[in-house]
């Protein structure tokens, strides 16, 4: 028998690196998700958060119309019949977008509102899946898909900017301006 050049346990060695990677990939992910909620607070880096993170950060239904540009039924979401005054953030990036004061009942099933709360927080991108009939999507800042905007709302604008509850939350008003009194 031939005598050994190495510790006995070398040979485990791989056997006991792969175990130890295999328990941590967990905690990688939950790393990935904390510096993600981070980057979300600061609003930065927003674009260097990856598909399986929204995907712990979001509910399927959430990622689904934010990510993947699907439609809630009409008439289903939550923020429909909100009338409660404040300011509507995207679901992911928790980008301002809407004020409550320019959201009105359309009657389409979705919430609406004739004028966005700042431009710079959303792009409008030209949308042909529906059929191959042009529609305008709306886009936050970060990329996520929000809904679509049409020409048929109310004065001032004429704008109906038409997006799913899902795609959003709602900060009430004394929330949203102690929140800004405290970053400024």
């Amino acid at each position: 028998m031939r005598q050994r050049d190495f510790p006995w346990w070398i040979d485990f060695l791989p056997l006991a690196l792969g175990l130890l990677l295999l328990l941590a990939l967990p905690v990688l992910g939950q790393s990935d998700v904390a510096q993600a909620k981070a980057w979300i607070e600061a609003r930065e880096h927003l674009d260097r958060i990856d598909e399986a993170t929204w995907r712990q950060l979001l509910s399927e239904e959430e990622y689904e119309i934010l990510w993947e540009k699907g439609t809630e039924r009409a008439f289903t979401g939550e923020l429909l019949e909100n009338q409660r005054d404040g300011v509507y953030v995207t679901a992911g990036c928790r980008i301002p977008v809407f004020d409550s004061r320019h959201k009105y009942k359309s009657g389409t099933g979705w919430p609406s509102f004739w004028e966005v709360l700042d431009e710079e927080n959303i792009r409008l991108e030209d949308d042909y899946t529906w059929y191959g009939y042009r529609r305008v999507e709306v886009v936050s800042a970060c990329g996520e898909h929000l809904g679509h905007v049409f020409e048929d709302g109310p004065e001032p604008t004429g704008l109906r900017y038409c997006i799913n509850s899902l795609a959003l939350d709602f900060v009430p008003r004394e929330q949203w301006e102690s929140r800004s009194r405290q970053s400024d």
